[in-house]
C-alpha cells in the first residue's frame, strides 16, 4: 500500500502536526482519531488492514489526522470559552491547511468523505455540518454529538461558551438555506450499535436524527444490534459494509 507521512509546524495552532495518507488514489477520506488520538491510530488499532481492499482497490484515499483533543474538548484544566477557542484552531488547521495539501493531491474541486469512530465520529459529523461545501459527505460511527455532557465536564444546557461546537445544540436553531441545501445535496450516515457502551451514542444518534428530519435533510441513521459494543472489532464490520454500499465491491 502507498504511503505517506507528513508533519510541519501548524500556523494556526503553534505547534507541529502530522498526518499519513494510505492509498493511491479514490475518493479522499478525512479520517479522524477517537477521543485524544493520533494520527497513526486508525493503522495502529487495526482499520486501516480491515479496509485494504477498498484502499488497494482505489476507491478511497484515506488522510489521517491528529487531534488536540487533550488540548480542547479534555482540558478539564481551562474554562470552556478557553476549549472552545483551542478547537476552532484546530478547525482552521483543517481547512486552511489540511484541506489545501488534500486539494494538492486529488484536484482542487474534489470534495471530502469524513470519517471517524467514537470521538472521531464528532469530529466528521461537526466538520461537516459547519464545512458541507467542502465535502461530499460523512460518515460517523457511535459518537457523541453534543458537548454539554459529563463526558465533557459539562452539566446539561451549559452549552453557551461551546454552543458553536456542539450540534445538537445549534442544530435546532440552524435556519441558514444555503447550509440545509448542501445538507440536502451530500450522503449523511450516522450509525451506531446498541451493545455496551453505547447508550450515549444511540442517544444522540436519535437526537441529531430526528433534528436532520425537522430540517428536511434526508440522513442514512442506522442502528445496529444489541449485541454490537463500542469497540474496533464492530467498527471494522460497520466500515466495510458502509463502504461497500457507497462505492461497491473492491475490485
Amino acid at each position: 500500500m502507498k504511503t505517506e507521512y507528513h508533519c510541519w509546524h501548524s500556523p494556526h495552532l503553534g505547534r507541529d502536526m502530522e498526518l499519513k495518507v494510505y492509498g493511491h488514489w479514490g475518493v479522499p477520506f478525512l479520517i479522524f482519531p477517537c477521543s485524544k488520538g493520533r494520527f497513526y491510530d486508525y493503522e495502529t488499532m487495526g482499520m486501516v488492514a480491515a479496509i485494504e481492499s477498498f484502499i488497494e482497490g482505489g476507491k478511497i484515499k484515506l488522510y489521517a489526522v491528529d487531534s488536540v483533543d487533550a488540548e480542547s474538548w479534555y482540558d478539564f484544566s481551562v474554562p470552556p470559552t478557553v476549549r472552545n477557542s483551542r478547537y476552532d484552531a484546530y478547525d482552521r488547521y483543517l481547512c486552511d491547511e489540511v484541506v489545501p495539501l488534500i486539494h494538492r493531491d486529488c484536484g482542487e474541486e474534489t470534495e471530502l468523505m469524513v470519517n471517524g469512530c467514537s470521538m472521531g465520529a464528532y469530529h466528521s459529523l461537526n466538520f461537516f455540518l459547519k464545512h458541507p461545501e467542502l465535502c461530499c459527505g460523512v460518515l460517523a460511527l457511535s459518537g457523541l454529538y453534543r458537548l454539554d455532557s459529563e463526558e465533557f465536564g459539562l452539566a446539561p444546557g451549559q452549552v453557551e461558551d461551546v454552543y458553536f461546537n456542539s450540534p445538537i445544540s445549534y442544530l435546532p436553531d440552524l435556519k441558514d438555506p444555503y447550509l440545509l441545501e448542501q445538507y440536502r445535496r451530500k450522503t449523511i450516515i450516522v450509525c451506531t450499535g446498541q451493545g455496551d457502551w453505547e447508550d450515549k451514542a444511540v442517544e444522540d444518534t436519535r437526537a441529531v436524527a430526528t433534528l436532520l428530519e425537522s430540517k428536511g435533510v434526508e440522513a442514512w441513521i442506522d442502528y445496529w444490534g444489541t449485541d454490537v459494543n463500542h469497540d474496533w472489532p464492530w467498527w471494522y464490520r460497520q466500515m466495510n459494509y458502509f463502504l461497500r454500499q457507497l462505492y461497491g465491491h473492491p475490485a
